[in-house]
């Protein structure tokens, strides 16, 4: 390398150092608002905000998903086929595993430090005009969530891009995503969860989650349990929407295990896609990839003009799902999962028993407080030959003392351990695993853990 390459290296690497700081001073400033865990059920302030922004909420077309669990990986395989007929796109998902720069994605890649910062200081001015007027009418100031997707609406256009694909943060109606007039409306299965803030019952969620349908949108939909259905059909009815629903209107026909994933065959809303690889385990990801290809062709042709088949196979063949079923190590295999609910971790241990082929397993399990963590516990004990309990770097994270009390209730106690530190809970079940090929580890339980053990995975060099 000549004295210029590396003089233009290490300018690049100073540059590159630069941008990453002020990113992290943008996301610091974010993290002094109120945090996700309590969100402000109102959108005045978010919609205030993006008008005095110039209305970016309106500057691509939206297609939008809610549910309760598979939202980020149908949001990521939606993202994806779009990406694949040849538009721009942008998609905003939470949380984020390891960087605050994965929630806001262009064209694939999350954005860049440059743009991320560059962004906030754009909006930053109005992020504040907002909360002086909020202050002075003895209101919250915008919260974390809320300055987040202004962000994200402002970045997209500034990009800019053909079309956003935009993830709920927690429920819909009252959501700070829902100031966008979504043209599609994507539904994944609905059960309980946030009962505390959308609801105590699967109805009452859905009724919430329902806020997202807009005036003559399309609703594509999983099937739901039907006091969910009738929600979904009650609001579209009502804003005049039409509704597409999983097993009726579109379905997934089959699938079969595949070496790093699985082979499906999808029939959509308007064409039949026949031995597609998706590079992703579980049958959970076949439906989700299932209500992607429904909700595209709503987007692009009102549910009426089929995909191109090698649209479906690139979108769906290069579709990720960071921290889903995510191999980050081998020598002893250790498997990341973000089921943080029931329905998540039986869909989890569904796809164990069925895509892996190992006898043992040891589970690293964090629970946060407002999570149900009995129920987690059980779905995942009928594959766990020890579990590994410890707490993660949250403020919400239940103490690693009370959730080893439930472990025990559901899984013979000398199977179960108490850790102090991820790390040391980790590299214990590591040790474990690596007596036998026959055995692997899994962590779950919380999107924070999960995060926590990609970064380790990654400094450490599992792979």
């Amino acid at each position: 390398m000549s004295a210029d390459d590396d003089a233009q290296s290490a300018y690049d690497e100073a540059e590159a150092a630069e941008h990453r700081a002020a990113a992290d001073a943008a996301y610091a400033e974010l993290l002094g608002r109120v945090g996700e865990g309590a969100p402000r059920p109102r959108l005045e302030p978010t919609r205030r905000a993006v008008e005095l922004l110039g209305d970016v909420h309106r500057a691509a077309p939206v297609v939008h998903i809610t549910g309760t669990n598979g939202k980020t990986s149908t949001s990521r395989m939606i993202e994806s086929l779009l990406r694949a007929t040849g538009l721009r796109t942008g998609l905003l998902t939470s949380p984020h595993l390891v960087r605050v720069t994965e929630r806001i994605m262009i064209d694939g890649e999350p954005i860049s430090d440059e743009a991320f910062a560059r962004n906030w200081d754009d909006v930053r001015p109005y992020l504040l005009m907002v909360d002086a007027e909020l202050a002075a009418d003895g209101e919250e100031t915008l919260t974390f969530f809320e300055a987040l997707t202004v962000l994200a609406f402002a970045s997209f256009a500034d990009a800019p891009v053909d079309v956003v694909v935009l993830e709920v943060g927690m429920g819909g109606e009252w959501d700070s995503t829902n100031v966008a007039d979504g043209q599609v409306a994507v539904f994944t299965p609905i059960a309980l969860d946030h009962t505390q803030r959308l609801g105590s019952t699967v109805a009452e969620i859905a009724r919430t989650k329902a806020g997202i349908i807009k005036p003559a949108s399309s609703v594509v939909t999983a099937i739901q349990p039907i006091e969910a259905l009738d929600e979904l059909r009650s609001a579209a009815l009502q804003d005049e929407a039409t509704v597409a629903i999983e097993r009726a209107d579109f379905a997934l026909e089959s699938t079969t295990v595949a070496v790093g994933g699985q082979v499906v065959d999808i029939r959509g809303r308007a064409g039949r896609y026949r031995d597609v690889f998706l590079p992703l385990y579980g049958d959970h990801q076949a439906q989700n990839a299932t209500i992607a290809v429904a909700a595209v062709e709503s987007f692009l042709g009102d549910g009426t003009l089929a995909l191109d088949p090698d649209v479906v196979a690139e979108g769906l063949g290069r579709a990720t799902s960071p921290g889903r079923l995510q191999l980050v190590g081998v020598e002893p295999t250790v498997l990341v999962d973000a089921a943080h609910n029931p329905h998540g971790a039986a869909a989890l241990a569904t796809a164990l028993r069925e895509y892996f082929d190992f006898d043992e397993f040891a589970i690293v399990l964090g629970v946060l407080a407002d999570k149900d963590a009995h129920g987690i516990v059980r779905e995942l004990a009928v594959v766990a030959s020890r579990v590994d309990v410890t707490r993660p770097q949250s403020d919400r994270a239940l103490p690693a003392e009370e959730l080893v009390e439930l472990v025990r209730e559901d899984v013979e106690p000398d199977a179960v351990r108490l850790h102090d530190d991820v790390a040391d809970a980790v590299e214990a079940a590591r040790e474990w695993a690596a007596q036998s090929p026959r055995r692997a580890v899994v962590v779950a339980g919380s999107i924070t853990l999960v995060g926590e053990v990609i970064a380790l995975a990654e400094a450490e060099g599992w792979k």
